[in-house]
């Protein structure tokens, strides 16, 4: 389904103690799926208690430069109004840390091939 380019990403942060996600993950995160080709989004999802609220962020995320971090968290301020907005732009940043340090890793491992 995913090219083989692309690398699986899970930014984690904590939200409202009384956000029903919370409650029912003990946190919240995203999960991004990430072309390292171009750092584009390709796909995208959340800890949520409504898929409606999954099917949206995916809309925020997918499309977007994983390094563009002004235009991601503008995107989110903009656009989720949901009581997780602030999780949302720390899980993405977590994210983002997370995806440079897969990048590093992917060329350890092709210097290793070499």
């Amino acid at each position: 389904m995913f090219d083989r380019d692309t690398v699986y990403l899970v930014g984690d942060a904590q939200s409202p103690s009384n956000n029903p996600i919370t409650q029912q993950f003990s946190g919240f995160f995203i999960g991004l799926v990430v072309d390292t080709t171009n750092g584009k989004i390709v796909d995208a999802g959340c800890s949520s208690t409504i898929q409606l609220t999954s099917d949206f962020v995916r809309s925020i995320f997918v499309g977007q430069s994983i390094l563009d971090t002004h235009e991601v968290e503008s995107q989110i301020r903009l656009r989720y109004f949901g009581q997780s907005q602030k999780a949302l732009v720390v899980a993405f940043k977590d994210a983002q840390k997370k995806y440079k340090l897969a990048l590093e890793a992917r060329e350890r491992a092709a210097l290793e091939t070499t």
